[in-house]
């Protein structure tokens, strides 16, 4: 009797099986640069915090020196603060129109960005000058300049570090080397410049506002 069953399945050799999916639940993973700079700026939320705390914990102790109601003048730190959250619409708007593929107003007003945190920076140069000649207020005459200095000026530092970013990135897309619409250079700085901004909104509040 001829047997009419189908013949066993072939097994093919590891070898000639399909090569394993290495792409296989990439997509749901997040960017790792861009996951990168979220917990950068989570640390330096936590620091900046830190600062802050300190400077209202230390804010009236000692009697010595000037206090921050003699010392701090609100005109001048207005117009810091003014040039820096503009630089922050300004970024916002140079992203938008990188997207748009309008590479000319990108640079323009990615430009005009630094010139505002320039400004923002030279600002807090002649508010110091003015603290320092004619209040005597430095960085060791109380607890109130220590602490003062100490914050503004690690958040100056920053802004000097998104200065030179910023400017950097500039010089990258002058020489025509940004690639697409939506380059993650212009992302990841964009991102710190907004977080700068923050955090001078903040010490703005918490120094010249609610401290004085």
């Amino acid at each position: 009797m001829t047997d009419l069953s189908p013949p066993p399945p072939e097994v093919l050799p590891e070898s000639a099986a399909a090569p394993p999916d290495h792409t296989a639940g990439v997509e749901g993973r997040p960017e790792p640069h861009k996951a990168g700079m979220v917990c950068f700026l989570v640390s330096e939320a936590a620091f900046f915090s830190t600062l802050i705390m300190a400077y209202v914990i230390f804010l009236r102790h000692g009697s010595a020196g000037p206090t921050p109601d003699e010392a701090l003048s609100l005109p001048l730190v207005l117009g810091n603060t003014a040039c820096l959250l503009a630089s922050s619409a300004t970024v916002h708007l140079a992203e938008r129109s990188l997207r748009k593929g309008n590479v000319g107003a990108f640079r323009l007003l990615w430009a005009a960005t630094i010139l505002l945190g320039v400004l923002f920076l030279v600002g807090t140069a002649v508010e110091w000058r003015g603290l320092i000649r004619d209040h005597g207020l430095t960085i060791g005459v109380n607890l109130f300049g220590t602490t003062y200095y100490t914050l503004v000026g690690f958040h100056a530092f920053h802004v000097t570090l998104g200065v030179l970013a910023l400017a950097a990135v500039l010089g990258v897309s002058a020489r025509g080397l940004l690639p697409g619409t939506a380059p993650l250079p212009v992302t990841l700085v964009g991102w710190y410049w907004h977080f700068v901004d923050v955090v001078w909104v903040v010490v703005f509040l918490v120094v010249y506002v609610l401290g004085r």
